[in-house]
C-alpha cells in the first residue's frame, strides 16, 4: 500500500520523464536520415579494365517500433500513477478542525485544495478593506446606519468695514479735520455644527478577520495533509490503453 502524498510526489517526476521521452521520440522520428538506409554495389561495364568501387551500405539508426516501445513504457507509468491519484482523490477526505470545533466534516481533498487557494484571495480582499480614520473618535449611529463622530462646532464670520478715528480736533477752534481710517473686522455671524460619517470598519475588526482567515487556512492545510496520508490502491490503465494503440504493430514486428 502507498500513501496518496507519495503518489503526488512521484507523479511530477514521472510526468516530466514521460514528456521528455515523448518529445525526444517525436524529434527522432521526424529525422528522415535516421530512419533511412541503403545498400548498393558497383559493377563496371568493362569488368576487366573498369574501376572497382567498394559496396556502400547504411542501415537505419531508428526503428519506429523501438520508438513506440520507449513511449509505451514511459507513458504507461504516467497513466498508472495519474489514475491511482485520481481514484484516491475521490476517496481522500478529512475534517477541517479549528480547536475543538469541526467546521467542515468529511471534505474531499480536491475541495480542500480549492478552498486553500480561495482563502489566499480572500485574505488579499480582507486586508484591503477600508478602515475608520484613527485620528477621529467614531461611534455607531443607528439612525444613520453608519459610524459617526461627535458634533464639532466651527464659527462662520464675515468681513465688516468700520470707520476708525485716528485723530479728532480737541476743540471746535481747530480747523484741521479729523483723521479717519477704514478698518475691516471679522464679525461672527453664525456657527457650523459638523458630524462625519463613514461606511468603513474599525481597524480591529479587519485585523480579527485577517486572523480568522489565517487560522482557517492553516486548518485547511492540515486537513489536506491528513487526507493525503490515506492508503491508496495502485491502479493500472497504461497497459490496456497502449495494448489497444500500439500492440498490433508491435506484435506484427515481433513476428517478422
Amino acid at each position: 500500500m502507498t500513501q496518496l502524498n507519495a503518489i503526488i510526489a512521484v507523479e511530477k517526476g514521472v510526468k516530466s520523464k514521460a514528456d521528455k521521452i515523448l518529445t525526444d521520440a517525436h524529434q527522432r522520428q521526424l529525422k528522415a536520415p535516421l530512419l533511412s538506409g541503403l545498400y548498393r554495389t558497383y559493377k563496371p561495364v568493362d569488368e576487366e579494365n573498369g574501376d572497382k568501387l567498394p559496396d556502400e551500405q547504411n542501415y537505419p539508426q531508428v526503428q519506429v517500433v523501438d520508438v513506440l516501445e520507449d513511449v509505451q513504457k514511459a507513458m504507461s507509468r504516467l497513466f498508472d500513477v495519474t489514475l491511482t491519484k485520481e481514484f484516491a482523490n475521490t476517496e481522500a477526505r478529512a475534517d477541517v478542525i479549528l480547536g475543538d470545533l469541526v467546521l467542515l466534516s468529511d471534505v474531499p481533498v480536491t475541495y480542500l485544495l480549492f478552498l486553500e487557494k480561495k482563502l489566499v484571495d480572500l485574505r488579499t480582499f480582507v486586508s484591503k478593506l477600508p478602515t475608520l480614520d484613527p485620528s477621529e473618535v467614531w461611534r455607531w449611529d443607528r439612525n444613520v446606519g453608519a459610524y459617526a463622530t461627535d458634533p464639532v462646532e466651527t464659527i462662520r464670520t464675515q468681513k465688516k468695514v468700520e470707520p476708525f478715528v485716528k485723530w479728532a480736533p480737541p476743540s471746535p477752534e481747530y480747523t484741521q479735520p479729523a483723521q479717519v481710517e477704514v478698518v475691516t473686522k471679522d464679525v461672527l455671524v453664525g456657527k457650523w455644527s459638523q458630524r462625519k460619517f463613514s461606511g468603513a470598519i474599525p481597524a480591529d475588526d479587519r485585523r480579527e478577520m485577517i486572523e480568522r482567515v489565517d487560522r482557517l487556512t492553516e486548518a485547511v492545510k492540515m486537513a489536506r495533509e491528513r487526507a493525503n496520508t490515506m492508503e491508496v490502491q495502485n491502479a493500472e490503465a497504461g497497459q490496456v490503453v497502449f495494448d489497444y494503440l500500439f500492440e498490433p504493430l508491435l506484435v506484427q514486428a515481433a513476428n517478422r
